[in-house]
């Protein structure tokens, strides 16, 4: 039998995270800022709250959560271009705002908000795989140490964050299962995935690509259950990170189940592949 931790080159069992730090308050002027690592990939995230909206939802009494991405020119192995120098922002960029933009207010009750937009600003500082994900998961951090300070000041109407919001990476990689894949995992991945969930365990969105060889239904039952005890674990570091934080209590901790469920009753509940909107506004 192949050790589970052979061909992982920080040693990592398969089913294993990086090791994550997560460090609030990282800027001073930020309402609510989370300095984000797991392993080498590090990401700085700050939160913005201003009294207004977009033009759609003016006089609604609706708010909005939306975000931007970007990667500093020495993140990478390689200097990468500043995209404000080229005249224009990237596909990927587009993609990933969106993707945290729209994950984000799937937990956030808009009009709980009130008439005020929460921006979040993610910038990778070093990317060795997963920046996507790490920024989503210091988002949440720190759209949450905002809007904490905003109900301190009592300016909420209510508490607007639901649920908790956590994402991570899986892939296959010789036929093996894996989970928060490095930069050089995902380079060779056979399948790569993004999965993205709330804390009682509902997929907020899932993209999956089979890079070589397509893959089968068991497999992404497999990724998704891999995917599933990862998040888990992040939603324990994003409450650890919180804790020194005045929050009412919300979401519900998942608490897995004795036993599993019949292989008919998975196949039943497993969830499709999402489609991003391609027009949502982020």
């Amino acid at each position: 039998m192949t050790p589970v931790n052979a061909g992982r080159a920080d040693g990592r069992a398969d089913d294993a995270l990086r090791p994550i730090e997560m460090r609030p308050h990282y800027l001073r002027f930020a309402e609510g800022s989370v300095l984000v690592e797991a392993g080498y990939t590090k990401v700085i995230c700050a939160a913005t709250a201003e009294d207004r909206v977009p033009p759609f939802l003016k006089g609604r009494g609706s708010g909005w959560v939306t975000a931007e991405y970007s990667l500093l020119p020495r993140s990478t192995f390689e200097r990468t271009p500043r995209e404000a120098a080229l005249g224009r922002i990237g596909g990927r960029t587009h993609e990933i705002q969106r993707l945290i933009g729209r994950s984000l207010r799937s937990v956030v009750d808009l009009r709980a908000l009130g008439e005020r937009t929460i921006t979040l600003d993610c910038d990778v500082i070093q990317a060795d795989g997963g920046t996507r994900t790490t920024a989503l998961n210091g988002s949440f951090v720190a759209m949450c140490i905002a809007l904490a300070s905003l109900r301190q000041k009592g300016t909420l109407r209510g508490w607007p964050v639901v649920d908790w919001l956590a994402a991570t990476s899986v892939g296959i990689i010789e036929g093996r299962p894996m989970l928060d894949l490095t930069y050089e995992e995902d380079s060779r991945a056979d399948v790569d995935m993004n999965v993205v969930m709330t804390g009682d365990g509902r997929f907020v969105e899932i993209q999956g690509t089979a890079e070589k060889t397509p893959f089968s239904r068991a497999e992404l039952d497999r990724l998704l259950a891999l995917a599933r005890a990862g998040i888990d674990k992040i939603n324990d570091r994003q409450r650890e990170a919180l804790a020194p934080f005045t929050l009412p209590p919300f979401g519900q901790k998942r608490v897995a189940a004795a036993t599993k469920p019949p292989a008919d009753a998975r196949s039943a509940a497993a969830p499709s592949i999402a489609n991003p909107e391609a027009g949502n506004r982020a």
